[in-house]
């Protein structure tokens, strides 16, 4: 089968753009492709974190390793995009904490609803049974779960206060309503996190996608933000790693269900660079939950915070954004680019990607915000 790899320029698509959007998305690429600084297009996506707050407590997740106050997405940020509403393609609602505690979280997927946009967002399924009628009345196209076991023992060592079974339950619902309404949407994934504690289980959760109707499987690799997570990290065991995504690929193969994996370490097409590629400037707006704009999720750099600028225009092309743009392929880029572990742009060959301790990794949270 096919090995499906995360997109770097492209987005995964749903179904037909309006014309606005097409061309939109169309003069986009061609502009990333040139390393454009002022920019004539509109984003093809925006990237809201609508809080930094989680309901639950992961063994690995940096949120133990630095400082979270908790900060919330403000919904009269929203007018911002008002002028590129009809340009952009997809909202994705993703980020450090967990998009669903959010209170407005269903307005959000109304608001890209009624605007035309492929709606995306990533949860650990503990809400999800309650949005249920919302992801088909608001047309949800795309929704990732984190999971990382095929077994409840295994993810709830790893996820703390998950709870295996009620995420499985609602997922099956969900399916069960697709199948039975013959629906295409929404499409869902598992996105597992692959370490020392949890990487033999991945054929298994191939194989749990496929009983339950789950359309993919995406498996990352395990960055270590504390000491604890050093010695999970797959770094030195690229061997064992290349068995399971083989034996992973197998039961993809029988079993009709997608498998996206990172490159081995070695075999990363970016070789010696910093990362690969870095097309998020222009392709991707990315909004954090203290207001603060920020080329990516997995970065500390603020650009500038969203109140700076009277409009969306001023913004995308503000002069912080355009030295972004100019740099961040370029040998004087930003310690926090040269130092990529965004699982899209990362190289895979290199252990920063894999070990990010003592790295300013995350943002300093405003507590005014």
């Amino acid at each position: 089968m096919e090995i499906l790899r995360a997109k770097t320029l492209d987005l995964r698509q749903t179904g037909e753009l309006t014309p606005e959007q097409s061309a939109n998305s169309t003069l986009n690429q061609e502009e990333a492709l040139k390393q454009s600084t002022v920019l004539e297009s509109a984003p093809r996506r925006l990237v809201l974190e609508l809080t930094n707050r989680c309901n639950l407590n992961c063994i690995m997740c940096g949120r133990n390793a630095a400082d979270f106050q908790p900060t919330q997405f403000q919904m009269e940020w929203l007018k911002y995009f008002e002028p590129v509403r009809n340009l952009v393609e997809e909202v994705t609602l993703m980020g450090w904490g967990e998009p669903t505690v959010h209170p407005d979280f269903v307005e959000f997927l109304r608001w890209a609803y009624e605007s035309g946009m492929r709606k995306y967002f990533c949860t650990n399924g503990m809400r999800l049974e309650q949005f249920t009628p919302a992801l088909f009345e608001y047309h949800t196209d795309i929704f990732a779960v984190s999971l990382d076991g095929a077994e409840e023992k295994t993810n709830q060592s790893i996820r703390r206060g998950s709870d295996f079974h009620k995420i499985l339950k609602a997922l099956e619902q969900i399916n069960r309503k697709k199948a039975q309404e013959h629906l295409e949407y929404p499409y869902n994934n598992f996105v597992f996190t692959a370490m020392k504690q949890n990487i033999h289980e991945l054929p298994a959760l191939v194989r749990l996608a496929g009983d339950i109707g789950v359309n993919e499987v995406k498996a990352v690799f395990l960055t270590a933000f504390d000491e604890w997570s050093r010695e999970q990290t797959l770094f030195y065991d690229m061997e064992l790693v290349r068995e399971v995504f083989a034996q992973a690929a197998e039961e993809g193969e029988r079993l009709g269900v997608a498998l996206k994996l990172p490159h081995l370490c070695g075999e990363d097409p970016a070789g010696d660079l910093p990362h690969k590629t870095c097309y998020v400037g222009w392709r991707d707006f990315f909004l954090g939950s203290d207001g603060y704009v920020r080329p990516c999720m997995s970065t500390a750099q603020k650009l500038f915070h969203i109140s700076q600028y009277p409009d969306f225009w001023s913004m995308w092309n503000a002069e912080e954004y355009q030295r972004h743009r100019e740099t961040v392929n370029q040998a004087g880029m930003p310690v926090h680019c040269a130092n990529c572990y965004q699982s899209s742009f990362a190289n895979w060959n290199k252990i920063t990607s894999f070990i990010q301790i003592g790295q300013n990794f995350a943002p300093d949270w405003d507590k005014k915000t």
